[in-house]
């Protein structure tokens, strides 16, 4: 696959749909929405960013990604709540190895959606888009140590726990120790049947 090929999905990035969530590209108007997450300390526990410290920085992050949309620099999702229209999170891939055909996915979630199988449900459409939209052989996650709700998500998608990594990232003052999971595209599709 062509990078040239990644920047044309993403430049105008596909708004997809699944049972309860819709996944479109961030717009200006989720900021409320996203800071109401991101400034929880809960939201950000395992992740490699810190809690926003108020809506304006907010409103600069989405600003920064739409400016990344346009030139297919960009490939996650906001994840919209269709119940009540709520931006609750979102989802899509935070490293494309086109060579190898390799994906990986990341996803974040508002607390106050957690325990309702969202985040296994974003994580399935962005596999299923990584191995028929853009043909990769491989996906894979990556997440803390202790954060036994994420790697409950990889292992509901049929991904494999490949092991950790000790002390691998300095994050927040500490090292942190990451695990990694994966699904292989024959894989995906056994699951499929």
């Amino acid at each position: 696959m062509k990078l040239n090929l990644i920047k044309r999905i993403f430049s105008k990035i596909p708004t997809l749909h699944t049972e309860r969530l819709m996944l479109r590209e961030m717009r200006r108007s989720d900021a409320r929405d996203m800071y109401e997450y991101s400034c929880n300390p809960k939201t950000s526990a395992y992740l490699l960013w810190s809690v926003h410290e108020d809506e304006e920085y907010t409103k600069e992050f989405i600003d920064y990604i739409i400016s990344k949309y346009k030139s297919g620099e960009y490939t996650d999702w906001a994840l919209v709540y269709k119940e009540n229209g709520k931006m609750i999170g979102t989802a899509g891939f935070t490293r494309i190895d086109e060579e190898n055909r390799v994906a990986e996915i990341g996803y974040v979630l508002n607390p106050n959606y957690w325990n309702m199988g969202l985040a296994t449900e974003a994580a399935e459409m962005v596999i299923n888009f990584a191995f028929e939209t853009m043909n990769m052989h491989r996906v894979e996650a990556k997440f803390m140590f202790g954060n036994d709700a994420s790697l409950a998500v990889m292992r509901k998608l049929g991904m494999k726990f490949e092991g950790y990594q000790r002390d691998l990232l300095f994050v927040k003052g500490k090292y942190r120790t990451i695990g990694t999971c994966s699904i292989l595209k024959s894989e995906y599709y056994l699951e499929q049947e």
